[in-house]
């Protein structure tokens, strides 16, 4: 099953897929290295929420039509004229009210990379679990190029990721860097082959299929405070969410399989 968002006659903005448990989210505007326009941000902010509230999607790999992942903003946009300065802060409050959601999507987000991941495509990147790339696949932190700071989370996230100092680095010289090098700084988890790279990803995903969701949430939820909270404030949160996990279908039937010598209902490397 595939669902279109945002779109007008054949060409949808974004598209979701549905396989057993997987959703696959497709900026599909390929021919164009799918830009980061206000439409194709709205169709994405859709494709999110309908699958952060579906039950039956245990992950979500992220993924761009076409030789690209996503090249960044829409600059066709921005040469525009807009009324002054507080239009363009609203625009970008308005990115904050779903990114957010993405970010901290209590699933597993699963971004498959080819081509291009510049400017706001390497924030989406960042904003994901996992990134799985082709040796094609290239990134920059291009908005100095066109006098803008990072955005879309990106100066947040980077550091985080990377640390300050290689931040700084990719930040201040906005110089382009491929897979091999991405892997090095921890944005890539893993470099995969052109043709095997949405199968890859998707078979990836598809290992959470039996997961206890509500535990990995929970768990993302709360390293994602791991830099903003104290000690103290993350083990109250620990606390309360193992309490919950006390009490799960999910950990009553591992016990229990565990008693009972069966396989367990979740194993990565099964």
């Amino acid at each position: 099953m595939t669902d279109q968002f945002e779109g007008s006659g054949a060409e949808p903005y974004v598209l979701v897929s549905h396989d057993q448990g997987v959703a696959t989210i497709t900026l599909n505007r390929g021919a164009q290295r799918n830009p980061l326009s206000e439409p194709m941000r709205s169709a994405l902010a859709l494709a999110v929420e309908q699958v952060r509230d579906d039950a039956s999607v245990k992950a979500v790999v992220l993924t761009g039509a076409g030789t690209s992942f996503c090249a960044g903003g829409d600059l066709s946009q921005m040469a525009q004229p807009i009324p002054g300065g507080f239009t363009w802060r609203d625009r970008i409050k308005r990115i904050h009210r779903w990114l957010p959601e993405l970010m901290n999507l209590e699933k597993p987000v699963i971004a498959a990379i080819d081509g291009a991941a510049f400017g706001a495509g390497l924030s989406l990147a960042l904003a994901c679990d996992f990134v799985i790339a082709t040796p094609q696949a290239r990134f920059c932190a291009v908005f100095s190029r066109i006098g803008f700071v990072p955005d879309m989370g990106a100066m947040q996230l980077l550091p985080r990721t990377v640390g300050m100092q290689r931040a700084k680095d990719l930040v201040f010289t906005a110089r382009v860097f491929g897979a091999n090098e991405a892997h090095s700084l921890g944005i890539v988890t893993e470099i995969v082959p052109q043709q095997d790279l949405l199968a890859r990803a998707e078979a990836f995903a598809a290992r959470f299929r039996t997961a206890p969701t509500e535990a990995i949430g929970l768990a993302k939820s709360i390293m994602g405070q791991a830099f903003n909270l104290d000690a103290h404030a993350m083990a109250e949160m620990e606390a309360y969410a193992q309490a919950l996990c006390r009490d799960s279908g999910f950990h009553r039937e591992a016990v229990q399989r565990f008693q009972d010598k069966q396989p367990p209902l979740f194993d990565w490397g099964a």
